[in-house]
């Protein structure tokens, strides 16, 4: 038994409860403690008593039986708080629990304790809000863990817990895994169901985790995935994503390695680190390298953020204009600039330019198999914001945080970020994007990338 959380990945944990080396219970008062002493402020709400009931009586027979999981404040736990992060919005209770956590919890056995903190509304990688103040990154507080999900990656990378959720709607899975050195998969748009009571918005939104391990993450998808008739546009059910590891044939498929996906501008000494993973990955896997691949993609940026900003009006009601002090920036700010421009006209401007990317994004995986490519711009930025406009010296549009991402959101298909190296001790993650439905393919080469270039599973001195 020990005093602090397990700093191993969340399989490994399931393996000491079941050899009696570790107890959830034992774990869970760790969790506990750890997260009432950290200085990350990732945690917005703890369930105490719950989450030691639960651990008592712990079915660890189960995938995830006794892990305490934290809950990202944008999924819902009935009973616990829904606040989407947002002061006007801060009494609200949830009436139900998100699919996903339901399968987490009654299905695998995890035991969810509390929720993390998000960005407000989900709206901004960096997770510093009004109502929750500002998350830190463990590898150095003084920068942003990201966002949306950020108080998920700062928590599981800061080993205060092994597994969190996460959502990923413009890249909010993968730009936390990148900036906290965890393994975030973005899967195919309805991979994992989102309901009940979820609307489907502009289309963009899959949910997930966020984890240390890459068998974390196939176990993950084991669990969760498969359709759930409350989200009819859910897919069917795939088997044997964790027994499927290691033997997903890889070799021999197109690789494009690009530095300025979705017109990014990259640090060039995060780019150095990255394509340095890029190439031994190209040779290790056997893929086949493509050069010249034409992979512009048209820009999509206004077009997410306007159709976003729709659902977070309507959340607001008639509380906005009045509380728009209570918001932040990014979100007062985006609220007044899109206000009345969501008209027919713009609407059918949006989906033409989405039906222009889908084409973009058919014509090159036709040319390839496989997209490599960063997880962000450049290393995480200061932890207070605001949003950075420079990359290495660059000059660079606050949207370039997002134009990485962004393609897998609007078209549909799968991206994961890895960690593959440091610049100035800060993580960089490398980003992996397929086909739809081609997430086996991902983690496969994931899976390459861990076993040779192993990355530590915390942050250095962990917990914080």
């Amino acid at each position: 038994m020990g005093d602090a959380p397990w700093l191993g990945d969340a399989c490994s944990l399931v393996d000491e409860f079941r050899a009696g080396r570790r107890s959830p219970i034992e774990e869970m008062k760790a969790t506990l403690a750890a997260v009432s002493a950290s200085n990350l402020n990732a945690v917005s709400f703890v369930d105490e008593e719950g989450a030691l009931a639960r651990a008592a009586s712990a079915d660890v027979s189960k995938p995830f039986g006794g892990v305490p999981l934290g809950v990202k404040e944008l999924d819902h736990v009935q009973g616990w708080p829904a606040t989407e992060a947002s002061v006007p919005l801060a009494d609200r209770v949830s009436g139900w629990t998100s699919t996903m956590v339901e399968r987490l919890v009654e299905g695998a056995g995890a035991n969810h304790f509390g929720l993390t903190t998000s960005s407000e509304f989900g709206g901004v990688n960096i997770t510093r809000t009004v109502l929750n103040g500002v998350t830190r990154n463990p590898w150095n507080t003084a920068h942003t863990p990201g966002g949306s999900s950020g108080g998920t990656g700062a928590a599981v990378a800061g080993g205060l817990f092994t597994l969190g959720t996460g959502g990923d709607g413009g890249g909010s899975i993968r730009i936390p895994a990148g900036f906290n050195g965890l393994v975030g998969l973005k899967s195919t748009f309805g991979r994992i169901p989102r309901g009940p009571h979820v609307e489907y918005g502009n289309l963009t939104v899959t949910t997930g985790g966020l984890t240390r391990s890459v068998r974390d993450t196939a176990r993950w998808f084991d669990v969760c995935n498969g359709h759930h008739s409350a989200d009819p546009l859910s897919l069917p059910r795939v088997e044997g994503w964790e027994a499927g590891l290691g033997t997903v044939p890889v070799h021999g498929l197109r690789a494009a390695i690009v530095g300025d996906w979705g017109g990014a501008v990259v640090s060039p000494a995060m780019w150095n680190v990255l394509l340095e993973a890029a190439d031994h990955l190209v040779a290790s896997a056997g893929l086949r390298r493509v050069d010249g691949v034409d992979t512009a993609l048209p820009r999509m940026g206004a077009a997410w953020s306007i159709s976003g900003m729709i659902e977070i009006a309507a959340l607001l009601g008639d509380m906005w204009p009045a509380c728009e002090d209570d918001l932040t920036p990014e979100m007062r700010a985006g609220l007044r600039l899109t206000e009345g421009r969501y008209s027919a006209a713009e609407r059918a401007k949006i989906e033409a330019r989405r039906a222009e990317l889908n084409v973009r994004m058919h014509d090159i995986f036709e040319q390839v198999d496989i997209v490599i490519t960063a997880s962000n711009p450049d290393i995480a930025f200061t932890a207070e914001g605001p949003l950075p406009h420079t990359f290495g010296g660059i000059k660079a549009g606050a949207g370039n945080n997002g134009l990485l991402t962004f393609p897998c959101n609007l078209h549909g298909n799968p991206g994961i970020s890895v960690p593959a190296g440091t610049v100035d001790g800060l993580p960089v993650g490398l980003q992996i994007i397929g086909r739809h439905f081609s997430e086996q393919v991902l983690l496969e080469l994931a899976l390459i990338l861990e076993r040779e270039r192993p990355w530590p599973l915390v942050a250095p001195g962990a917990p914080l």
